[in-house]
């Protein structure tokens, strides 16, 4: 089992090197709802549209709303469309991610995109994070505002995960590359993981520190998902067997980082990144090991936040701790 385990895995591994990057979303192997997905939690706070496709997540006062896929994945790349809420939305979080933390209680693995509220007039910022084995007491965050309203049209996120790296994307940019280093050793997510999407209330730590809280009175808050890809090996952890998604050889699928990829996203994280873990003097004295500080980004982040970038001390905000992540919210919306 194991050895037919590995070659699937390096089946999909030579797939996905096999394709040349494109931006093109219909060539997507997008897959309907009901195909990969099930409902996690909220009862009727979920509807799935007649073309089966896209999926409604509210939350009001009685509760939030999420779903999970059918399978657990190791390594692939795995996409959905989001539109967000609009108006006042502070303490919403939204959260497009891989956990496998309902198997590995001790140790588990995470790769996130969190969408954080605001109050009327601020924008929506997208956290990204990961953990490995478990790794919670060291906080990867990094934080982003963005070129366009999230809640205006629907936007393309993604995650591409293999044995080596790790690349969050929006509307086909770059924004953040995690490559594996001997450094980080088991830190880094290696377990079969499931997909998920929910939405809750943060009101404790999403917006401002908590300073500034979900208002029910603008409920329903409703996302929507469509274009829903799920593109690896679907493994089975008891046995280590696994079903791998080599049908679909799109050129769509990315494989790593073009040279004008690259571009962009050395051009987005300069004009659009406002917290990263690498350079947080209030949090971690010395960074990470596998940080590799750029001048000009901690220059930036300095100006922008002298407090936390630079080393000084202030009064740290609350932290809230959800099963699906560990978050940092600065003083800054």
């Amino acid at each position: 089992m194991a050895c037919s385990w590995l070659n699937s895995c390096l089946l999909l591994l030579c797939t996905l090197l096999a394709v040349v990057v494109s931006g093109s979303k219909r060539n997507l192997p997008i897959i309907a709802f009901d195909e990969g997905y099930t409902q996690l939690f909220g009862d009727d706070n979920l509807v799935i549209r007649r073309d089966g496709n896209t999926v409604h997540l509210s939350l009001d006062e009685r509760t939030g709303s999420g779903f999970v896929s059918h399978d657990l994945y190791l390594h692939g790349y795995f996409s959905a469309s989001i539109k967000l809420p609009a108006d006042y939305t502070a303490g919403v979080v939204i959260a497009f991610y891989m956990s496998n933390g309902d198997i590995f209680e001790k140790n588990h693995d995470e790769i996130d995109f969190e969408f954080l509220g605001n109050i009327r007039g601020k924008d929506w910022r997208i956290q990204t994070n990961i953990y490995g084995n478990g790794s919670t007491s060291v906080g990867r965050e990094e934080r982003y505002g963005l070129w366009f309203d999230p809640s205006n049209d629907f936007h393309q996120y993604s995650i591409l995960w293999t044995d080596s790296q790790i690349v969050f994307y929006v509307d086909n940019v770059p924004i953040r590359k995690i490559e594996r280093t001997v450094s980080m050793g088991l830190e880094f997510p290696s377990k079969p993981m499931s997909l998920y999407a929910t939405i809750w209330d943060g009101s404790d730590w999403a917006t401002n520190g908590g300073k500034y809280r979900v208002n029910y009175k603008y409920a329903p808050y409703v996302t929507e998902f469509s274009d829903l890809v799920l593109h690896g090996c679907a493994v089975d952890p008891m046995n280590q067997s696994s079903k791998c998604d080599t049908t679909h050889s799109s050129q769509a699928i990315p494989t790593g980082i073009t040279t004008s990829q690259r571009i962009k996203m050395e051009s987005f994280r300069r004009k659009h990144m406002t917290y990263s873990y690498c350079y947080d003097r209030s949090r971690y004295k010395t960074p990470s090991p596998e940080c590799v500080p750029i001048p000009q980004e901690g220059k930036r982040l300095k100006s922008f936040d002298p407090l936390t970038f630079g080393g000084g001390r202030r009064h740290r905000g609350k932290h809230h701790h959800q099963s699906h992540s560990s978050n940092v919210e600065g003083s800054s919306m």
